[in-house]
């Protein structure tokens, strides 16, 4: 699951399945994320999956005062930062290279997320990186509480 915001900061996870429990604790780890760095979450996207038409993740949405929007089914432009970061994790975490195993590559995603966020230039916001975008100074807290796996 990911989410991807006008900065094109993106968060993800690897949850065992799309039920709604596992929507849910998507979305609010992906809401924490956001706030630490600043970013006020106003709506979410999602696709029409059954866990995101459930009322519980509605009242949840409407409980933190996020409005929900849906995609259209079959028009993946509607969503094309989403799709974008997909193609990009795909080539460059998940198939960048043959794992043993489902964990091993689990594992690999915090260090593909902090080198997408962090270092990765991407073409369409200047070849500047997402976290630039934040107009975080060198001296910020939050560069000295990086992830352990973030090289210094």
């Amino acid at each position: 699951m990911a989410v991807d915001d006008h900065s094109r900061l993106a968060y993800s996870e690897i949850h065992p399945n799309e039920k709604r429990g596992s929507c849910l604790t998507f979305l609010l780890n992906a809401l924490r994320f956001f706030r630490r760095h600043g970013i006020a979450v106003e709506r979410v996207m999602t696709d029409n999956g059954s866990a995101f038409k459930s009322r519980r993740y509605a009242k949840a949405l409407r409980w933190l005062g996020i409005a929900h929007k849906r995609t259209r089914p079959y028009t993946p432009k509607t969503n094309g930062k989403a799709e974008r970061f997909v193609q990009t994790s795909l080539r460059e975490w998940a198939y960048a290279r043959a794992y043993d195993t489902s964990d091993q590559r689990g594992k690999e995603l915090p260090a593909f997320l902090f080198r997408y966020n962090w270092q990765r230039p991407h073409m369409g916001i200047n070849r500047q990186t997402p976290i630039s975008r934040l107009g975080l100074s060198e001296d910020n807290l939050l560069m000295l509480h990086m992830p352990a796996f973030a090289p210094r």
